[in-house]
């Protein structure tokens, strides 16, 4: 089985449509995807209703979080999406991304970058507007060369010069909230230093206690001997390690099934989850 934990679409930050990406799974050969938006959950109805015979649905978000001042994104897989106190915290995070992003493209215009919102929000198109549709609008007038190059101190790096904070959760809070939903909760790229900081492995050695299920090992954002160090560091804490392409469509350069799941720890994270299960395709609609 070929397994991708974490994929995202046009209802956050992806440019494949919920059933582009589907099909475009299916089209990769893969068995199993997870559709992990930012903090929505949006794109499940359109992706269950394209999904192809042969390719299976877990569905999931991306949650964003925030300790001592570090971005940190959680994976949150198989939760029950009505799910109230969850559902309002999702609701709170994408309330304040069309503010946060109207103050970054103001820092970008006091830079003297030429970008505007309704640039931005073409591109965001349908999606909950967040960093990477800013920094493909600084692609498109050339202040960058590719969307990972705005992910920096210059730009919009967490901390740089044209950052802006957002309502994020604690992400010890996540890990509860998501468990009292029924759901399972993996860190995400724990160790992307490309990024920016991340948290200490003692602070997942914190999470892990508090009920974290697993880290996501290996990403493209990690290189071998992270990767090492990150199974090691999973094996040592009783986590599941986990594996994915972090896909975004054209936006990034990732492609789907660039890196995969063991077939056993996805079997435990199905096991694990009370709040949904995944979803077998039996050939969805055309879209």
């Amino acid at each position: 089985m070929r397994i991708d934990l974490h994929a995202h679409s046009t209802a956050s930050d992806g440019t494949d449509t919920p059933a582009e990406l589907v099909r475009n799974a299916a089209g990769a050969g893969l068995d199993v995807v997870a559709l992990t938006d930012h903090d929505t959950v949006r794109g499940y109805g359109e992706a269950l209703a394209a999904l192809p015979a042969g390719l299976t649905l877990v569905t999931g978000a991306e949650l964003s979080c925030r300790l001592d001042g570090v971005g940190v994104h959680m994976l949150a897989y198989l939760f029950d999406p009505e799910e109230p106190e969850l559902a309002r915290e999702r609701e709170l995070v994408r309330d304040d991304r069309t503010p946060r992003a109207r103050t970054m493209i103001g820092k970008l215009q006091d830079l003297g970058v030429g970008v505007t919102w309704e640039q931005v929000a073409r591109i965001a198109g349908d999606g909950s507007v967040g960093r990477p549709h800013i920094a493909t609008a600084l692609v498109e007038l050339g202040v960058v060369p590719t969307v990972s190059d705005a992910f920096t101190p210059d730009w919009l790096a967490d901390g740089g010069r044209a950052y802006a904070g957002k309502h994020e959760l604690d992400p010890f809070e996540a890990v509860r909230l998501v468990k009292a939903a029924g759901g399972v909760t993996v860190l995400a790229h724990p160790a992307a230093v490309k990024r920016g900081r991340c948290v200490s492995e003692s602070v997942i050695a914190e999470l892990a206690t508090a009920g974290l299920d697993g880290i996501e090992v290996d990403h493209m954002d990690h290189d071998a001997g992270t990767r090492t160090r990150m199974r090691g560091l999973a094996a040592g804490l009783g986590l599941l390690a986990t594996g994915s392409s972090d896909y975004h469509g054209s936006r990034k350069t990732c492609r789907l099934g660039e890196y995969t799941t063991d077939p056993e720890i996805y079997g435990e994270i199905t096991r694990r989850a009370t709040g949904a299960f995944p979803v077998p395709g039996a050939g969805g609609r055309e879209r």
